[in-house]
């Protein structure tokens, strides 16, 4: 039985990698029925493949015209679509949105790529880091003397998946409203420029500079960094508000005059050389006991073993193990219909009888596909 808000909802998942099935993780999370269509074969069933959990797969040949018939059949009774593969494919398989809303009007069609269905990049190839390098967001982060890729987290994730999620929820409600489906043109390269809307506006105030580490949240501010403990770990400081600014300095026992001068931009450097040795006198553990949990704007920085151990995110059960395998749990929560993972990664073809019956499929339409090859027999 599948709980959460979004209970109801039939969505198919044409499978990918990256933000696409990070995207149908989170729609699943939170109760939607994602049936996830896989290239027929075998495999895919790991518990370490998080960002696969909670839905169903029907593996298909996608060269075979029965294939594209049951997909096209899928689509007239799912809410939403979504696929991330270069522009074009789907057309040519013959399952591109216009063949979709002929057969049904009120789908939501999301198509996930890098660089979007149109434009001089559209057809070449490219990762995270590229995408987010022609937004403006790369060249803000890192260190002084390189950009630095922020793992994949701002271009897939942040400028991918959830806004893929988003546009698919939004054309969803719009659709309910006016009977409408349309298409969701979902690209890494806006969803990152979208991210940097703050930092636009910053820069157009005069706030902001193109250098890195020069600025108040890229590490260039002394109240605004990580630092170096005796015991080798780090912790993170935010200090940013007066209030905040004067507790870190009570709480470190800093009475250097230099530090009133907290927005002084020429002065950064010089006081995180001094903030830095003072840190670097206790170790984290200590630094977390007259820190943590105070207004100072502190949190222990957790490698990825760590942070599911740490009190706060134990508490909260921001962490839940799966089939021996760590993961964070659904998010984010709901009071009266909370989200819940709805099963383990499947293997392709895991349920193509089940899921195929679910949405409507008689048992001889699904022998019939087994018989053309169509689907694993």
């Amino acid at each position: 039985m599948r709980q959460g808000p979004l209970t109801g909802l039939k969505i198919i998942e044409f499978a990918g990698i990256g933000p696409g099935p990070f995207c149908g993780m989170l729609l699943s999370d939170l109760g939607a029925d994602v049936v996830r269509i896989d290239r027929k074969g075998t495999g895919g069933a790991s518990p370490a493949n998080v960002s696969a959990r909670g839905r169903r797969s029907v593996g298909l040949d996608l060269k075979s015209p029965e294939a594209i018939e049951t997909c096209l059949k899928l689509m007239e009774g799912a809410d939403a679509v979504f696929e991330g593969f270069r522009p074009g494919v789907m057309e040519r398989l013959g399952l591109g949105p216009d063949a979709a809303l002929q057969r049904n009007p009120k789908l939501v069609y999301g198509r996930m790529t890098g660089w979007g269905q149109t434009g001089p990049y559209a057809q070449a190839a490219g990762h995270d880091m590229n995408y987010i390098a022609i937004s403006g967001a790369l060249h803000a982060i890192g260190t002084k003397d390189k950009p630095v890729p922020p793992l994949n987290l701002v271009g897939d994730m942040g400028g991918g998946a959830l806004y893929l999620a988003f546009g698919l929820m939004a054309g969803i409600i719009s659709a309910r409203e006016t009977g409408k489906g349309q298409v969701i043109d979902c690209a890494m390269s806006d969803g990152s420029a979208s991210l940097m809307a703050m930092f636009y506006g910053m820069k157009a105030s005069g706030m902001w500079t193109n250098d890195r580490r020069a600025n108040m949240l890229d590490g260039g501010a002394h109240f605004y960094d990580t630092y170096q403990c005796s015991d080798g770990k780090w912790i993170s400081i935010g200090s940013i508000e007066p209030q905040f600014y004067a507790l870190l300095l009570e709480k470190t026992g800093i009475t250097d005059p230099a530090f009133a001068g907290q927005m002084k931009r020429g002065e950064w450097d010089s006081l995180r050389a001094k903030l830095a040795e003072v840190i670097a006198k206790k170790t984290q553990d200590e630094w977390t006991a007259i820190m943590g949990g105070t207004d100072v704007c502190f949190a222990p920085v957790l490698d990825l073993d760590e942070a599911p151990k740490h009190p706060h995110n134990v508490a909260r059960q921001t962490f839940v193990e799966v089939a021996g395998v760590i993961q964070p749990a659904p998010a984010p929560r709901f009071s009266a219909t909370p989200g819940a993972i709805q099963g383990p990664p499947p293997a392709i073809g895991a349920h193509d009888t089940e899921a195929l019956t679910d949405w409507g499929f008689s048992g001889a339409e699904i022998e019939a596909l087994k018989a053309t090859g169509a689907m694993n027999g």
